[in-house]
């Protein structure tokens, strides 16, 4: 499937939002069945989306951050993985089995862009002691706009290249055995 420029803006939307709520956790749309549901959406096939989003659900109920251990990132899982599996035309197998590893370096992103924010945090607080509010909102929204891009921009790019030969040999490599049974556990 060829992904036209607006499904990309429309996925990099979608990351975004993903990627803030992974930290906020208001409204939940980092959640494997919400994300998988909008990007299935967004590529026109939502059927496959709720799959793929209901599969890594149950996989991903256990994920939480607990004091400072930092989860595996469904939010990043989702959204590749059915990018990958939509547009890729591979099987919810394959994506069920690349949601694994994408969610462990999900979870290294995490932890580099939250390592990033302390020095945001550390001028929240000055900014917060001289009563500068406009700088301690802009570092807010600054230190949310690196959590949305640490989801898009992996996600743009796969998006983006999601058709090309190295991706196709990437997803073919995986062998049958893993993703016809994750297809069976998937249905």
């Amino acid at each position: 499937m060829e992904i036209t420029l607006l499904q990309i803006v429309l996925v990099f939307i979608v990351a975004c939002i993903a990627g803030m709520e992974s930290v906020l956790d208001e409204f939940q749309f980092h959640r494997p069945l919400i994300a998988c549901t909008l990007i299935g959406a967004v590529l026109g096939d939502m059927k496959t989306g709720i799959i793929i989003g209901g599969t890594l659900e149950m996989i991903a109920l256990g994920w939480m951050n607990i004091g400072a251990a930092v989860a595996p990132d469904a939010a990043l899982a989702s959204i590749i993985s059915t990018v990958l599996v939509i547009a890729g035309h591979q099987s919810i197998g394959a994506g069920i089995a690349l949601a694994i590893p994408l969610a462990a370096a999900g979870q290294v992103l995490t932890i580099i862009v939250r390592t990033i924010t302390v020095a945001f945090q550390h001028a929240a607080d000055k900014a917060a002691e001289n009563g500068n509010l406009t700088a301690l909102s802009w570092l807010h929204v600054s230190s949310l706009f690196l959590q949305a891009m640490r989801i898009a921009i992996p996600a743009v790019i796969v998006a983006i290249s999601v058709g090309t030969s190295e991706v196709q040999g990437l997803l073919n490599a995986i062998p049958e055995v893993v993703t016809s049974g994750l297809n069976i556990a998937a249905v």
